[in-house]
């Protein structure tokens, strides 16, 4: 993939690990997966808006569960790039300009690090969706709307979510790292 913009001093971050970063310029050499499990480990699904804590790491754990072996090593990391760029609820992604030419980026350089195929299997895409309806009857606290009939369609994947703590999260996803990689 053509880089996006030049490396400058100012447009990288450091990571957990503390490597130097790009987020607009990533390189499948800068992906890192203690990174990845640490940083998703810290972020609560929703933008926060849950009853309780629920880290992306805890989602993509039960999705890699829940997933057939074809597609397991895919479903733990579907959400690798929001280590770098943050989790961000379905309809703040779509109105930020600019954002999913990063996230696919990210996507790129996350597959080509771990040799995972492009695009992302539709059997993923799935497993997302169908895992929202466990969340939302588990963690939202108020239930007053449909979440649009592409959804409501689906059967729940069928995971009894835990509200794991970092560390606990960040252990599991390693776990599951050494499983499937």
């Amino acid at each position: 993939m053509p880089t996006m913009s030049a490396r400058t001093d100012a447009d990288w971050m450091q990571t957990f690990t503390g490597r130097q970063f790009w987020p607009a310029d990533p390189s499948p050499s800068d992906i890192c997966i203690e990174d990845i499990a640490h940083a998703l480990a810290h972020l609560c699904r929703y933008g926060g808006h849950v009853a309780d804590f629920y880290s992306v790491a805890e989602h993509c754990c039960h999705m890699c569960e829940k997933a057939p072996p074809e597609l397991k090593k895919w479903a733990l990391l579907h959400d690798a790039t929001e280590a770098y760029i943050v989790d961000m609820p379905r309809p703040v992604k779509r109105n930020l300009p600019g954002y999913s030419e990063l996230e696919k980026r990210l996507e790129w350089a996350v597959a080509k690090r771990f040799a995972l195929p492009l695009p992302m299997p539709a059997g993923v895409k799935e497993l997302d969706n169908r895992i929202l309806l466990d969340e939302r009857k588990e963690f939202m606290c108020i239930q007053r709307h449909s979440w649009g009939q592409e959804i409501e369609a689906l059967q729940p994947l069928g995971v009894t979510l835990l509200g794991l703590m970092p560390h606990a999260a960040e252990n599991w996803f390693l776990e599951l790292w050494e499983q499937v990689k």
